[in-house]
């Protein structure tokens, strides 16, 4: 926290909207997501598409904003079942974080990653820890001296006194793996 001093602390407060965004950033640079977010942006008629938008919007359209096909089909998968109704997107800002995750994991191309950014971006939970993140083991590696990325329940261990702030602590985890050279794998195939 010294080194990177106080940092904003941003929410997403469209849930929607931060599903696609998060959807979206998956697997791919800082720099590329938000130039396909921004591309994905402008194709709404108000800015950023609606639910409904997306539904009905030719999958060519998607991908020509840089959506790979997979995403593609996660976005839209998202919009028919927000329009639907079988993802409960109404009741999910009052679920507890563990519920959130299972709601959300339900839907094609969300994983326990994607629902713990959700609930640290969107809904803005304070101690969430999203265990399986690059950057996250990453800067706990290099901060804590370990030789190794530490695996989830070795970084559970570590991170247990950030408690009930863990999701501050990843913000600035995050924070200084942008701002640091990165440090090669020593596991190679982790996940993100």
């Amino acid at each position: 926290m010294d080194a990177v001093g106080p940092i904003e602390v941003a929410v997403e407060p469209d849930l929607w909207w931060g599903l696609v965004d998060t959807i979206i950033a998956q697997q791919v640079s800082v720099k590329a997501a938000a130039a396909i977010i921004g591309r994905v942006a402008a194709l709404g008629a108000g800015g950023r598409p609606t639910p409904a938008e997306v539904a009905a919007m030719d999958d060519d359209a998607l991908r020509a904003a840089g959506l790979s096909g997979a995403k593609v089909r996660s976005v839209k998968g998202l919009a028919a079942r927000w329009l639907d109704g079988s993802l409960r997107h109404h009741e999910i800002p009052r679920m507890p974080d563990d519920e959130v995750v299972r709601e959300l994991t339900q839907v094609k191309g969300v994983g326990a990653w994607t629902a713990e950014v959700i609930l640290i971006f969107s809904l803005d939970r304070p101690d969430v820890l999203p265990v399986g993140d690059l950057g996250v083991r990453a800067m706990v590696q290099r901060l804590y001296g370990l030789a190794q990325r530490p695996a989830p329940d070795e970084l559970l261990r570590v991170a247990e006194p950030w408690r009930p702030w863990r999701s501050l602590a990843s913000r600035y985890l995050w924070r200084i793996a942008s701002t640091t050279p990165p440090i090669a794998s020593t596991d190679a195939g982790a996940p993100r």
